[in-house]
């Protein structure tokens, strides 16, 4: 039986509805965000974190925003270059959306990049 739609999915769907329609998959304890088929943003323990390269962690920092991290089974914790959208965008479609196309940028490229090695490889 599928789990019931989390309704925080409709508040960050809303909040990212100037970027277009934005998809959101269940994954493990949280949810992808996605534009266009690529991931952008991470759903977990209630914040939305967004992909980032270095020139967006550096901006997202400055804002206060943190790596997301996680325990792993043998008790270490890993940290993904997934950062917090600021406190200021959260209840603000404009600003958040403005943060949410620079993930989205970033995670094109990135995309782009492993279609690139994946090629050469073969």
């Amino acid at each position: 039986m599928a789990k019931p739609r989390d309704p925080y999915f409709d508040v960050v769907e809303d909040l990212f509805a100037p970027l277009g329609q934005v998809t959101i998959r269940r994954m493990f304890g949280g949810a992808g965000v996605y534009l266009h088929g690529v991931m952008f943003a991470l759903l977990a323990d209630g914040e939305v974190h967004l992909k980032a390269d270095d020139a967006l962690q550096a901006d997202l920092e400055t804002e206060g925003s943190s790596a997301f991290q996680f325990e792993m089974k043998d008790g270490r914790v890993a940290e993904m270059r997934y950062f917090r959208l600021p406190d200021t965008a959260a209840d603000d479609p404009a600003e958040a959306s403005q943060w949410g196309r620079r993930a989205v940028d970033v995670a094109l490229r990135a995309r782009s990049g492993k279609r690139k090695k994946n090629k050469t490889s073969a």
